[in-house]
């Protein structure tokens, strides 16, 4: 019986779900380390639009970008149901807010086809890896350690380095400790 349940598991994929406006996106679970409600963030002056500037989550300085601005979607005002996704890749954690996360799901592998043709720039290829096929809805597949290139993950270690800077310099007395992983 372990077997079969070891088997399953490889022909299955683990998406957390979420929305940036009313497009819903997948992306594999084992790339988000948590999903963090929306706290104030600290804008750092001179960063690239995308760049919305630092969180402090539990004493670890944190730069957050607007996924909607860095896919070039129209950004939703932000409520109650917006959160961050928090991503660990090339040994840097980054906070990306989305609008929604709307569930945890798996989907077998044969739901999954190759990103269309029709994508035409490079750079969505690199990030789209695919489109999952639901009953009742299609989800685009993204690869959020590609959203971001190698001249953004630069900005985003001056903007952690400056935003420590900041920090370091106020009383640690306002940190995000209370935010917590949620849906």
């Amino acid at each position: 019986m372990g077997e079969m349940n070891i088997h399953t598991q490889a022909e299955e994929t683990q998406l957390v779900v979420f929305k940036i406006g009313n497009e819903e996106f997948g992306v594999k679970i084992h790339q988000v380390r948590e999903i963090v409600r929306m706290v104030p963030i600290t804008p750092i002056p001179r960063s690239p639009d995308f760049i919305e500037g630092v969180v402090n989550l539990r004493g670890q300085i944190l730069a957050v970008i607007d996924l909607a601005k860095r896919l070039n979607l129209p950004p939703r005002a932000r409520d109650e149901k917006t959160r961050i996704i928090v991503v660990e890749f090339e040994e840097k954690t980054v906070g990306m807010v989305v609008d929604e996360v709307t569930e945890v799901l798996r989907i077998s592998n044969t739901q999954i086809d190759h990103t269309p043709d029709i994508i035409e720039s490079e750079i969505q290829r690199k990030y789209i890896t695919g489109v999952g096929k639901l009953e009742e809805k299609l989800l685009i597949l993204i690869d959020l350690r590609s959203v971001l290139s190698t001249e953004d993950m630069e900005h985003l270690d001056k903007i952690e380095e400056t935003g420590k800077s900041m920090s370091a310099g106020k009383s640690s007395g306002a940190d995000s400790s209370a935010a917590k992983s949620d849906l």
